[in-house]
This record gives C-alpha cells, structure tokens and sequence, in this order.
C-alpha cells in the first residue's frame, strides 16, 4: 500500500515537489489529486513531518476566500468552540459520518443521472442544473431523509455521553447534608475541627 501512496515534498520554500512526476507542484494541482481520488501524502523534506492536513486546510482556506464559501461565519463559530470541549472528538467522527452520508447520496444522483442520460453522459454543472430542476420533489425528499437522519444520529451521540456520564458517577458516593445536623462530640475528629471556645475555669 505504502508503494501505491503518491509522495510529495514540502520544501523550506515552500514549494512542493512531486516525486512521481520529478516536477513543482501548487496547491491547485494538489486540489485536482483530491478530485481525482488520488491517494497522496505530504511531507516536510527536511524532517519529514506528515503535513498532509496542514496543506488540505490550506486548500479548504484558499476555497473559503474564493467568493463561494461552503462555511457560514456561524458554523465556523460554533466548530471552533467544540475545540477543547469534551464533544470534540465525537463531533469530529459526527462530521464525517455526515459528509460520507452525503457522498453517498452524491454518488446515487450521479447513478440516476447516468440512467437518464446514458452511461457515458459527462456529469457537468449545467447536467447537474438541469437534473436538480428536474428531480426538485425527489432532492427534497432525499435531503429531508438526510437531515432527519443527522438529527437522529446526533441525538444518539448525546443519549450515549449521558449514560457514559451517569455511569461514571453511579459508583460515587457524595456526602448527605442536613440542615441542622450536629456532630457528634464523641467523635476526635469532629471534635478537633470545633472552633476554640473560651476555656472553661
């Protein structure tokens, strides 16, 4: 598998080398490598550091300021304050199921539209236009599942952490306070943290 992994280098430079084709790179050609399903890996070329992520973001980043933002300034908000928080890493796996939920039904819309316009047809965004306008009731439909699905996938996630939770603190046994209650004198401890009265004489 290790041999199939296209590598490329990351250089001081910032320039980034191809070692399958032997040529510099930008981070538009690794964009087109991401719409290709191509398996790739980035490296720092000095330490050889996996940077495969940081140069994802980057292109997430650069189609962020592109004038077409996927990412609204409130999603992003509220993606930023589940770093840290106990949630993180469950909504992180919550996230994904969700864009995989979502490539499914991307690659079932492609399946349809090659039914309708042949096998061969070019899937364009003028066919994607004129498919969507088409099938209006039926897209709904389907993101109406999709959604439904989501709300119910993360009211799961937040039925689980309660339990987690309370099975967590079920073998904790908390002190009972009452009001009034008094301690008892026999006790040494409960004795020695009474406050020093005047002595008596």
């Amino acid at each position: 598998m290790a041999d199939q992994i296209r590598l490329i280098k990351k250089y001081p430079n910032r320039r980034l080398y191809d070692t399958q084709t032997s040529s510099y790179i930008t981070l538009a050609d690794v964009k087109e490598l991401v719409l290709e399903n191509a398996v790739f890996q980035v490296v720092d070329a000095k330490s050889g550091e996996e940077l495969t992520r940081n140069i994802l973001l980057q292109i997430i980043l650069e189609e962020e300021a592109g004038g077409a933002p996927m990412f609204t300034s409130d999603l992003l908000s509220q993606m930023i304050r589940f770093y840290g928080n106990a949630m993180q890493g469950m909504m992180g796996k919550y996230l994904e199921s969700n864009i995989r939920s979502f490539t499914d039904m991307q690659a079932k819309l492609q399946d349809q539209v090659r039914s309708v316009y042949g096998e061969n047809a070019t899937v364009s965004q003028d066919l994607w236009a004129q498919f969507l306008n088409l099938q209006g009731p039926a897209m709904q439909s389907m993101m109406g599942a999709y959604m439904e699905q989501s709300k119910k996938m993360y009211a799961q996630m937040q039925e689980q952490l309660d339990s987690q939770t309370r099975n967590i603190f079920s073998g904790f046994q908390f002190p009972t306070f009452v009001a009034g209650f008094t301690p008892d004198k026999k006790d040494p401890q409960a004795a020695t943290d009474e406050p020093q009265g005047t002595p008596k004489k």
